[in-house]
């Protein structure tokens, strides 16, 4: 958990959705916080495979012409 300040920021939303939300006690800072978390964890994780698409290409190549490093010591 990142206890990092707060920083008031504004939003737009469907008023209808901020007024259910408001009606069935939902906080709109966290769910926003978490929302925002999660789109920033899935951003990261997109932008660091196309960083490394290219090694991961490469990877797969060698994989696929001499096998994976263990495959003589599965079992299965």
């Amino acid at each position: 958990m990142n206890h990092s300040p707060k920083r008031a920021v504004n939003v737009k939303a469907r008023g209808d959705l901020v007024s259910e939300a408001k009606t069935l006690g939902i906080n709109l800072s966290a769910t926003f916080e978490g929302a925002l978390e999660i789109a920033v964890r899935t951003a990261r994780i997109a932008r660091w495979q196309e960083e490394n698409r290219e090694a991961f290409a490469a990877y797969d190549k060698r994989v696929a012409t001499n096998g994976a490093f263990s495959a003589g010591k599965r079992r299965f």
